[in-house]
Formats: C-alpha cells, sequence, structure tokens
C-alpha cells in the first residue's frame, strides 16, 4: 500500500499535483491513499509500504512553516519519494538549509548516476516548478550536474527526492520508486 501525501494548502491545488501521481499508481495497478500531511495518523503510517509526498503551487509554501508535521520521516524505515516541496521538507528535516531560485519550465539535466530509471550519462528534460531549493547535508548523494540539486538520494536509507515534478513528463521515476 502507497501513502501520497499531499502538501497543497489550496483544494483545487490537487487536480495538478497529487491527481497525476494518482494517475500513475492507477495505470500501475497500485494499492494507494491520499491524505493530507494535516491529517497524516501514526495508524495511517504503520499501515503502508512506501510514501510519495507530491509538490504544490509556487505560492504555497505553508508546508514549510508545518515541517515539523513531518518529524516523523528521519525515523521511518520505508521508501519516502519527496517531489519537489516533498524535496524540499526532506532536506530540511535532515538539517538542509533552505535557499531561494525561482525555476519555472523544462530543462535539460544530465544524470551522473543511475536514478530510479534515468540513466547515467543521458540528458533529460525535465520540468521545473518552483522557488525554493534545499542545500542538502552530507548525508545525500547528488545525481545531477546541476549546481543545484535536482535529484537526491539519502547514503543509508531508502529516501530519494527529486526537485522537478516527474508527474508532467517524467513518470518513469514515480514507476521504478514503485517497484523498490
Amino acid at each position: 500500500m502507497i501513502l501520497v501525501i499531499n502538501i497543497c494548502k489550496e483544494e483545487l491545488h490537487y487536480f495538478e499535483f497529487v491527481q497525476p501521481i494518482e494517475n500513475v499508481l492507477i495505470e500501475g495497478k497500485e494499492r494507494y491513499f491520499v491524505k493530507h500531511y494535516k491529517e497524516l495518523s501514526k495508524k495511517d503510517l504503520e499501515k503502508i509500504d512506501k510514501v510519495i509526498i507530491c509538490g504544490t503551487s509556487l505560492q504555497d509554501n505553508q508546508f514549510i512553516e508545518d515541517v515539523d508535521k513531518f518529524s516523523w520521516i528521519k525515523n521511518f524505515d520505508k521508501p519516502i519519494l519527496g517531489i519537489c516541496g516533498g524535496m524540499q521538507i526532506i532536506g530540511l528535516l535532515f538539517g538542509g538549509k533552505l535557499k531561494r531560485k525561482t525555476e519555472i519550465g523544462y530543462e535539460f539535466e544530465n544524470m551522473k548516476k543511475e536514478f530510479l530509471g534515468l540513466k547515467k550519462d543521458e540528458r533529460y528534460e525535465l520540468y521545473h516548478l518552483h522557488n525554493n531549493y534545499v542545500e542538502f547535508c552530507k548525508d545525500f548523494e547528488n545525481f545531477t550536474t546541476n549546481k543545484v540539486r535536482q535529484a537526491v538520494k539519502h547514503k543509508e536509507k531508502e529516501i530519494y527526492g527529486v526537485l522537478f515534478h516527474p508527474e508532467v513528463r517524467s513518470c518513469e521515476i514515480i514507476s521504478e520508486f514503485i517497484k523498490k
């Protein structure tokens, strides 16, 4: 069972940032449920195998103010994928520093190593929609050549983060994460 965490403050943003993730899971015939992070319970975390933390809109930063509501992640022993805002949450929880840089639209990124189905030394067109990024601590490995980390993995845990939105153009990342 996969838990999809909605971090959107505005209900309508669900359709842009959460529903596309659901569509990938439905297509893969995966069992899942969606919960808003403010409604998440310990019971929810006990019945799942994986977590996907979705992104949200450019102007929605409420999740940053509420990052303490995600403190359970530090001791969680199941795979987690953080997308955009989800990656920012992960970075902040592990001591990273939030920095400002707006990126909107498609950009090409090169992979330094294989990452959730993306191949080493391949160039990928990825969709960006964010105002912030995280300078990660040394516990996270960087997989892209960009100065701003676009794809990371914790060195000891199955915790992944992508600053871009794979639900727009790189759904194979979500599918590969599900296989883990």
